[in-house]
């Protein structure tokens, strides 16, 4: 930002030199001086080639003591604007425009992504999981430093992650990450106001994307709630949660704890929606088979019955459980096994049938 600022610094001060000295040219030179004569012997002088004077100074004192300061100026100002536009070719900054313009190409093809706004350490973690879950997302971070670092350390990220550098409070700037075409944002700034304002837009640009709020002061997490946001979750609420669980059940700890951390696979609890017409309605889970096609343990299921009341879960459903559009299943399993049960769910009754 610095080496483009000063780009910009040196071109608008060659401009102005140059356009003084066109005026300068024209006025002391002369009538027969054109603008087109004026713009050669300022470009000539300011370039410092050599060539004959296309303005004539030879009998006019006045005209060759301004010739004298164009020049010196001019030989100033361009070694400038050499300097700086060495630094930005050397430092890479061309090359970095054309990989931002794609970066935003990219950005603008996403679908069903998940924006994740903040770099803190909450955000770090919550990166660090999408990853491995492979899910798509972008990134609204103010400060470019903090992502550089991420990439630089975080062994975990085996994509290019996709980021924006900028305020997550300008509607604008959630617009250009494809608010209005995203599953889920994650607001994990440290200040509980500007997580508020950031789930007021997003809840504007998308009335259908689920929203989850980092909120320090639990006092705060009813306006989160009543703004849009659909769960909140509090660092410090979670950390004490953490510390008596390792008392309480330390053996359940470790097992999740071997789950989050196995690097030979990724083990996950998972939900799969069964969408409208998909292959799965109609069927019972037996005749799915969770278990022996996609080495799945199904844990439970929400909204059993889909009669349009509002259920609970239904904890270890027994096998002949009907399927239906609405229903969700929580599994238990390999993130790879989840995405091909994923597809498969997702898949129309009658293409199924096709085949």
């Amino acid at each position: 930002m610095e080496l483009r600022k000063q780009l910009r610094a040196a071109f608008f001060f060659l401009f102005i030199v140059l356009a003084l000295s066109v005026a300068g040219y024209r006025l002391l030179g002369g009538p027969s001086v054109t603008f087109l004569d004026a713009l050669y012997m300022a470009i000539v002088t300011l370039s410092s080639v050599g060539y004959s004077e296309i303005v004539d100074t030879t009998h006019h004192p006045a005209l060759r003591v301004f010739n004298i300061f164009v020049i010196i100026f001019g030989v100033m100002i361009m070694l400038y604007v050499f300097s700086v536009v060495t630094a930005f070719l050397v430092e890479g900054e061309i090359t970095n425009i054309f990989w931002r313009r794609k970066m935003l190409k990219r950005i603008s093809e996403l679908k069903d992504h998940y924006i994740v706004c903040g770099l803190g350490d909450t955000g770090r973690h919550a990166i660090a999981e999408l990853e491995r879950t492979q899910a798509p997302y972008v990134v609204v971070e103010t400060n470019e430093e903090n992502i550089k670092r991420l990439v630089k350390h975080e062994d975990g990220l085996h994509r290019e992650m996709l980021y924006v550098v900028g305020d997550a409070t300008d509607a604008e700037l959630l617009e250009s990450v494809g608010i209005d075409r995203a599953r889920g944002l994650i607001s994990t700034l440290a200040n509980d106001k500007e997580n508020l304002v950031i789930t007021v837009l997003a809840r504007q640009k998308n009335p259908n994307v689920r929203i989850v709020a980092r909120c320090i002061d639990q006092n705060f997490a009813e306006r989160l709630i009543k703004a849009g946001a659909d769960s909140t979750v509090s660092p410090n609420q979670i950390g004490g949660m953490r510390i008596a669980s390792e008392v309480l059940r330390p053996h359940v700890v470790s097992f999740l704890d071997l789950m989050l951390k196995d690097v030979s696979r990724t083990l996950r609890i998972e939900e799969i929606d069964i969408p409208e017409d998909s292959a799965w309605a109609g069927k019972r889970l037996n005749e799915i088979n969770l278990r022996g096609n996609y080495n799945l343990l199904p844990l439970a299921l929400k909204d059993a019955y889909h009669d349009g009341r509002q259920h609970g879960f239904w904890v270890n459903p027994p096998e002949n459980v009907l399927c239906h559009p609405g229903l969700v299943v929580i599994v238990l399993g390999d993130m790879k096994n989840i995405h091909e049960a994923r597809e498969h769910a997702a898949k129309l009754a009658r293409s199924v049938a096709a085949q």
